[in-house]
Formats: C-alpha cells, sequence, structure tokens
C-alpha cells in the first residue's frame, strides 16, 4: 500500500504505561535510535515513587518523553505531538500535556472494564468510546492480542508473552518515523543473550509492530525529522548522572589519584554508584557502606590516605553527612559530596525532581562550615562540573558540594565528548619530607590562597595531630583559645572565598549586557531560560540569560552584572533558595518564580512570567 512522507520540524512522544509495562527501556531505546541519526535530542524520564504500585492505578503510571529536531533543542518540550498510551490510567495521567490535535496511540486491551475501574473512571465511561477525545487524533491498537499473535508459535507463558508488548509499540513508531531497527535488535541480543527464547520473542513482536504499520489500511502517512545542524564532531547519547561519573573519573586520571567512592544507595543518586562500580580498569574502588554516615567517613579516611575521595547522596543522605561534613571542613582535606537533589522534606518524592537543597548547601551544617557549591546545568554538563568539583577540592583542600538533580540525572542529550589530551591535568603536591630537617612540621601553615599541605599518613618526619577539634594557627594542636577559633573561622572562609580568584568570570548565556531584564539561574533550569530567553529576544523584548556554575563563591563579577540591569528575575524549582543568598549578597531587589510541583518548569510558562516582571 503506498504511503506519503511528511517532513517535520520536531516531534515530542510521551510513552507512558504502567510501570511494569517497560516505558522506560522503550524510552531508552527510541532515544538510542534517535542519537545515531544525528539529531538533537532532550528526554524526560517520568519514574512512578512507589517501587511496585498496584497494577493498573493512577500511581503506577511510568512514562518517558523524547523530543527530537532537526533545530537545537534545550528542553523535552512544554506538549506532546504523541502520546502512546498502555493503558487507561497512563491516559488520564498525561491527557492534559498533549497538545489540541495530536496523536494518543492507545493500547485497547489497556481500557478493560478492570483497568477503567483501577484508573478511577464511572462505571461504563470508556474515554475511547465517549467521544471525550474528539480533539485529538485516536489510534487504537490491540497491542496485546497482536504481540501473543506474534509469538503463537513461542513456547513462553502468557504473561511472558505479554511483557513483550512495549517492543510491538516500539516497532511501530520506528515504522511511523521511518527508522532502522538494528540497534535495537542488537540492543536485545546482547541483554539477553543467556535467555535465547526472551531474545527471540522481543525481535519478533518488534517486527511485527513494524510490520503492522506497513500493512494495515489506517496509516497512509509516514514521518521524518532531518538531521539537526549541530557542531561537526562524534556525539553519544549521554544521562546525567553517566556523565558525572566519567568526570569523576577523567578526574582521578588526569590529577593521577586513585578514585574512592563511598556511597549508600538512595534514589536518584544511586546509578553513579552502579556506573564507576563497572570501571575497576580505572583503578576505582566503589564501596556500597551500611549507612549513609559510614559512607562520608569512608571517603574523607580514603582522602586522608592521599585518594581522591568521592560521596554520592541526596537531600535526606546528605542531612545525615553533615557532622562528618564539619570533620572534612576542619581537617581541610579534598572531597567531593554530590547531591542529586529530589523533591522533600523527609522522603517526599523520591523519584520527581526538585531544587530543594540549595539552603541546606550552602548553610546546613553546626558551626561556621564554609563550603564551595558549584551547580551543573543539564545532563552532559556534569561531566565538566564533576572535574570541576574534583579541581577545586584538591587545589584549594577543602570538600566541595556538587548539585545535580532528578531531571538532569535521568534525562539525556547528545554529549560531544572530550578527548583525554584535551582535558588539562590537575595538578596535585604532597608534602615532602625534605625542608623539614632542621624544624617542626606546621600541618596548618598555608601559601597565599590559605591552602594548608596535604600529608601522606606515615611521611618520615611530617608526623602531626589530626581530629575535629578546633585547630590551633599553623601548629594544628588543639586550642580552646577564644581569640584563636575566632581567627580560624575567619581564615576557613577567607579561603572558600579566596576559589573567586581561581574561577572564571560570569557570562551572559544570551541577549545584551545591559538592559531591562535579567533572568538568573541556576541548576537544571537553564534549558527552560535559554528557550524563552531566546524566544522573546526573537520578539524583540530587551532580556538576557545568566547561568551559574559557581554559588560558593560566586564569581567575581556578579554584583556589577546584576547593577547593569532594572529588574532581576531568579527562577526555581523551590519555595525561593538561590533568590535568598542573592538579595542577602548583593542587595538587590530580585524578584522569583517558583515551581514545586515534582516536574521541570516549562519554556511556556516562564515567557508569561518574564512577559509580567517586565
Amino acid at each position: 500500500m503506498a504511503n506519503h512522507q511528511e517532513i517535520l520540524q520536531e516531534v515530542v512522544i510521551k510513552f507512558a504505561g504502567d510501570s511494569g509495562d517497560g516505558m522506560q527501556l522503550t524510552g531508552s531505546q527510541f532515544t538510542n535510535n534517535t542519537a545515531l541519526l544525528g539529531l538533537d535530542l532532550a528526554t524526560f524520564p517520568d519514574f512512578p515513587a512507589e517501587i511496585r504500585a498496584p497494577i493498573g492505578t493512577l500511581p503506577g503510571v511510568s512514562g518517558f518523553q523524547l523530543r527530537f529536531s532537526s533545530d537545537r533543542i534545550y528542553t523535552p518540550g512544554d506538549e506532546c505531538d504523541v502520546l502512546v498510551a498502555m493503558n487507561a490510567a497512563a491516559l488520564k495521567v498525561n491527557l492534559n500535556a498533549l497538545k489540541k490535535g495530536g496523536k494518543i496511540i492507545a493500547n485497547t486491551d489497556g481500557f478493560d472494564a478492570k483497568n477503567l475501574r483501577l484508573a478511577n473512571y464511572a462505571d461504563g465511561d470508556n474515554p475511547l468510546e465517549n467521544g471525550s477525545l474528539g480533539a485529538y487524533e485516536l489510534v487504537q491498537m490491540d497491542v496485546t492480542k497482536m504481540t501473543r499473535e506474534a509469538l503463537k508459535d513461542i513456547a513462553l507463558g502468557t504473561k511472558e508473552k505479554d511483557r513483550a508488548k512495549n517492543m510491538f509499540v516500539l516497532g511501530f513508531l520506528y515504522w511511523m518515523y521511518n527508522r532502522n531497527m538494528d540497534n535495537t535488535i542488537n540492543f536485545i541480543r546482547e541483554k539477553f543473550s543467556k535467555r535465547p527464547e526472551i531474545m527471540e520473542s522481543n525481535i519478533k513482536v518488534l517486527q511485527a509492530g513494524y510490520h503492522y504499520g506497513d500493512t494495515t489500511e489506517t496509516f497512509t502517512v509516514r514521518y521524518a525529522v532531518e538531521k539537526a545542524k549541530m557542531q561537526t564532531g562524534t556525539y553519544r547519547s549521554i544521562m546525567g548522572n553517566q556523565a558525572l561519573a566519567y568526570g569523576l573519573i577523567a578526574a582521578s586520571q588526569k590529577s593521577g589519584l586513585p578514585l574512592f567512592l563511598g556511597s549508600y544507595p538512595i534514589t536518584p543518586a544511586s546509578d553513579i554508584l552502579h556506573e564507576l562500580s563497572r570501571h575497576k580498569n580505572f583503578g576505582v574502588k566503589t564501596f556500597q557502606a551500611e549507612d549513609e554516615i559510614a559512607a562520608i567517613t569512608a571517603s574523607i579516611g580514603a582522602s586522608y590516605g592521599g585518594s581522591l575521595g568521592i560521596t554520592t547522596t541526596s537531600g535526606p543522605g546528605m542531612a545525615l553527612k553533615t557532622e562528618a561534613m564539619g570533620l572534612a571542613v576542619m581537617l581541610e582535606i579534598p572531597l567531593v559530596i554530590c547531591n542529586i537533589q529530589r523533591g522533600g522534606p523527609s522522603t517526599g518524592l523520591p523519584t520527581k525532581t526538585e531544587q530543594s537543597d540549595l539552603l541546606q548547601a550552602y548553610y546546613g551544617r553546626n558551626g561556621e562550615c564554609p563550603m564551595p557549591v558549584i551547580t551543573s546545568s543539564t545532563p552532559s554538563d556534569c561531566f565538566d562540573v564533576a572535574f570541576e568539583a574534583v579541581r577545586i577540592a584538591i587545589q584549594h583542600m577543602t570538600p566541595v558540594i556538587l548539585l545535580s538533580d532528578g531531571y538532569i540525572a535521568n534525562g539525556a542529550e547528545p554529549w560531544k565528548f572530550p578527548q583525554a589530551e584535551q582535558l588539562p591535568d590537575i595538578q596535585v603536591s604532597f608534602a615532602q619530607p625534605a625542608g623539614f630537617e632542621d624544624e617542626k612540621f606546621m600541618p596548618y601553615s598555608r601559601d597565599n590562597k590559605q591552602v594548608r599541605p596535604w600529608v601522606i599518613p606515615g611521611t618520615k618526619g611530617l608526623e602531626h595531630r589530626i581530629g575535629g577539634l578546633e585547630k590551633q594557627n599553623i601548629t594544628g594542636n588543639i586550642s580552646y583559645d577564644p581569640d584563636n577559633h575566632e581567627l580560624m573561622v575567619k581564615v576557613r572562609q577567607e579561603k572558600v572565598d579566596k576559589i573567586a580568584d581561581s574561577i572564571p568570570l560570569q557570562k551572559i548565556d544570551s541577549g545584551k549586557e545591559k538592559g531591562k531584564v535579567l533572568v538568573l539561574g541556576w541548576g537544571s533550569t537553564y534549558g527552560a531560560i535559554k528557550s524563552a530567553c531566546l524566544e522573546l529576544q526573537q520578539q524583540g523584548f530587551e532580556v538576557s540569560h545568566t547561568h551559574l556554575r559557581y554559588i560558593r563563591p560566586f564569581p567575581s563579577n556578579l554584583g556589577a552584572m546584576l547593577s547593569n540591569f532594572e529588574k532581576i528575575l531568579v527562577p526555581e524549582i523551590n519555595n525561593g533558595q538561590l533568590i535568598k543568598i542573592i538579595r542577602d549578597t548583593y542587595l538587590v531587589d530580585a524578584k522569583g518564580y517558583n515551581k514545586i510541583k515534582g516536574v521541570p518548569i516549562t519554556k511556556g510558562e516562564l515567557i508569561q512570567a518574564i512577559k509580567e516582571i517586565y
């Protein structure tokens, strides 16, 4: 049957189903396929908080949003063009994010009486039949039935056959968007190499979905999106937690220090532990501790011993680590604490995103306990930020907090990865015994950056006292002297402040250097702010965007930059945290735009907010 092809600029697809329907796998396979075509892309996996919510219920819906385009894009999209709904609950949860006129691909088997009841539809009320979806293009497919039909000759139980139905949908979408299936077939062969019957069934169903598009009379149009206009180079698709792990490994290699990760699993940070544990070939040691406190103190021990100590966590784990962070500040040794933020407080929304822990990172320890804070803004940016966090920790002899969040951690984008020789070396210098023959070693003597020497324990002649009690200036002996305590508090603060001399000046990301409105962002709001500002600039609005990587200390020119604008807007996925620090530091009347719903800020909302302040 003849069908014609339409060329589209971009597409946003949302895969949604029960958490057992394999939507994350389907989404990530379609993402990898898209990346291979050289399209720009952004993803937003949306996990249920329940480990196994009852099948078919609203809390059990798992989603994966993917936007791909022939232009540069910075967000996974505000609204979807296509919604794949594997059951009634998936439709109900996601319908409001579908454009009017958008496509719904519905698995009719997921809309039986039981599924409708579980999704809280009234008895006898089926959205596929009651005319309520008239504003959309509805494509109905009995995916379950066709999956079983494709596998009628394979000796598997019905339950196991049904597990392959996500592959039917994936195959159909590969047909619809004119794709080659080879990368997914190779993935299935690798993943299920030890279970040939599962491998065969998945491949068979994938191909059945593709052929269904070809042979059924319903579909006469196929779509394609042209290759994106990106800088030339070799790209790969990368997720934030992966990129962060690679950045830490690169920093370990470039500093010559063995990497030690002490960690306790916690959503959404656990993938960094999983990823690093795969790289023993780079001398990486991973230790899954019995709790958060053991994890960070083991990492402090590793740093004390001359390794690169890292610990990873999220907000609740960060709270447990704070006492040990104070110890690291008092010892003045390198350590990187990665906090992948999520919705809180307490257990809060463990699988949803929030910029919830900035004030905790800035202030949340007992005593005057200053630590540098740096933040990543996109999945690929996590690589550079991890590398930089290690540099600061080593060269300034201080623990460093690195903030990411669930949206960055699990999102993916194309990454033009650097070659090893393009990365700078990270200089490390351990104190040597030479030069101390005639005088006693002073562990808290400092250079012009207020940085003390790093000593490998057991170095002859450099024995010294260590611990969490206040140090006497220079000697490091225990001191309860009030004047000395005040001096040490000031010195530790000055050491962190001086980091501003070794970080880049703040730059405007888009727009003019002076003007009416500056949108000041940090972390995962980057894509939405960039997209909104570019659109408004094209419309003639005097709007500029700057995005912070360094939050403590701030770049030394930030105050001057803020004074160049009449109004400052600070969008955050929290109740207003950076804005408090900005107002306090620079005495400017910044205004906030806050969203605390466990999902990212959209471009559309932000355009509205900027127009209002304008």
